[in-house]
């Protein structure tokens, strides 16, 4: 439980909206979340602590979805960023941009928007490079 590195993921729930349930508004959460009912707002989990986030197929978000790892059999209206996990299930549908760092998505899943890999270790390898101007300065 202690000295988790960031990249591994919450394996806990820690909470459950259940199918029969509609919550209206923002969802701040942090630790592991499971909804099967309907979120009209944006999920966001708390920044630099593990998080997952799972959607079963009877699942719907209205909002933004922020976490760090994310399973999605549902469907997501709104920009969805995983920091370090996204998988796409087979019933899975997001209507928005998807940021992610590392994917996997199942035969069926829909993604109706673009996708953006966030990798920083792309960043770390950009170097800058003089210019030359060829005639021998």
């Amino acid at each position: 439980m202690f000295n988790k590195k960031p990249n591994k993921p919450q394996t806990q729930i820690d909470s459950l909206i259940g199918a029969n349930t509609i919550i209206g508004g923002d969802l701040n959460f942090s630790g592991g979340l499971r909804i099967d009912g309907q979120v009209n707002g944006n999920v966001i989990a708390t920044p630099d602590k593990p998080s997952t986030l799972v959607l079963s197929e009877h699942a719907k978000v209205n909002g933004e979805v922020s976490v760090t790892h994310l399973v999605i059999n549902g469907s997501i209206n709104g920009s969805v960023s995983a920091s370090d996990y996204l998988e796409l299930q087979s019933k899975a549908k997001v209507t928005g941009d998807v940021h992610y760092k590392t994917m996997e998505i199942q035969l069926g899943a829909i993604v109706d928007g673009r996708l953006f890999h966030d990798s920083p270790e792309a960043e770390e390898k950009v170097l800058a490079f003089k210019s030359s101007s060829g005639n021998g300065e």
